[in-house]
């Protein structure tokens, strides 16, 4: 019985556990949407100028020149956990935007075996029943020109809500705030400042379900764990430059720098903020045929002799757009070079102006 009972503990220690101030609160706000983007290894901040610009930084949905829909798919620890998106954006008019995402990141069918032994000791495996843990985050985007030529801003308002079967649930509250400029150029810079209010979530526990686990593995779930958590802020800056050859050929250069406001593994760290770079490509062809490279996620791994390996994550993605309809893949980790998730990503984005 411990193994079963061991098992579940981790998935509601992980949600629960250490809730003041954590490294990594709604960490599934953070993966990334469309295939485009992290084929480009997520070097998109300065950029963005699409639907996914609701996730990417809101500034970007001042570039629609009509009404879009996103959708993406993956699968993460080899199937097990399901990674979906959706958006819809809008211009209002000339100079303003509107938009709406949702992401769900659920782990389905978890078997719950609190109950396979009875009050007398016996094993029943019709007492086993099933639960899900499911993440969700609703991010409502508003954008807009700016009085001064190439510069424009976005907010957006995030609703997290997160559920472990019947034993916890919590809601979540939270702002970002992004800015882009164009230059005449053609060089483009992003800040993009997630969380700047903190993200508060704040949890509900079934204390009856949580009787059932309580004392059940020696030294832990004693007392109930803390309600509340906090997401701190990290902020994204990048710049872009894009470049044509021949009229048929393009070439999209990108770099990011993100900052979390904390110390980890991250390639430049200290006790006030720590630093991630990303770089990305993406080569065109008749604005029709793309493909893309690049890498970030730089960690500096701790080895079994203590020594640190400093790991990267490369990226590879490929896209085809014809008649308002863009289909793109991305692999997020090529050789598995690091310990971040992976995966086989296709997103789906449509332009409306097909329809007309």
């Amino acid at each position: 019985m411990k193994p079963y009972i061991t098992t579940l503990f981790c998935v509601l220690s992980v949600s629960l556990f250490s809730q003041t101030v954590r490294k990594y609160s709604n960490e599934f706000m953070n993966i990334g949407v469309d295939a485009a983007a992290l084929g480009m290894s997520s070097a998109v901040t300065s950029h963005s100028a699409d639907v996914n610009s609701g996730y990417w930084n809101p500034a970007g949905l001042t570039n629609l020149e009509d009404n879009q829909l996103a959708l993406m798919h993956s699968s993460y620890f080899a199937n097990i956990a399901n990674y979906d998106y959706a958006a819809f954006a809008m211009p209002l008019d000339d100079r303003s935007a509107v938009g709406l995402s949702l992401i769900r990141f659920a782990v389905d069918d978890i078997l719950n075996t609190t109950q396979l032994i009875d009050e007398q000791g016996n094993i029943n495996y019709d007492r086993i029943s099933l639960f899900s843990t499911a993440d969700y985050g609703l991010t409502f985007s508003y954008a807009r020109k700016l009085p001064i030529q190439g510069l424009n801003y976005g907010v957006n308002a995030k609703v997290i809500r997160r559920i472990i079967g019947n034993f916890a649930s919590s809601w979540g509250f939270g702002l970002d705030v992004g800015i882009q400029f164009e230059t005449d150029n053609d060089w483009k810079f992003g800040v993009m400042a997630r969380d700047i209010t903190t993200t508060y979530n704040s949890w509900s526990i079934n204390e009856d379900e949580f009787k059932t686990i309580q004392d059940a593995v020696e030294g832990q779930n004693q007392e109930l764990p803390e309600t509340t958590e906090i997401t701190i802020p990290k902020l994204q800056i990048g710049v872009s430059k894009l470049m044509t050859f021949h009229y048929d050929y393009t070439l999209l250069a990108a770099a990011n720098v993100n900052v979390r406001f904390e110390e980890n593994n991250d390639v430049i760290s200290s006790s006030f903020a720590s630093i991630n770079p990303a770089l990305g490509l993406e080569f065109g062809y008749i604005d029709m045929v793309y493909l893309r490279a690049g890498v970030g996620n730089f960690q500096n791994e701790r080895q079994f002799d203590n020594s640190e390996q400093l790991s990267f994550q490369p990226s590879f993605g490929v896209g085809f757009k014809y008649n308002g309809i863009q289909i793109d893949y991305a692999f997020t980790d090529i050789g598995d070079q690091s310990i971040a998730l992976y995966s086989n990503v296709f997103s789906l984005k449509l332009n409306f102006s097909i329809f007309r």
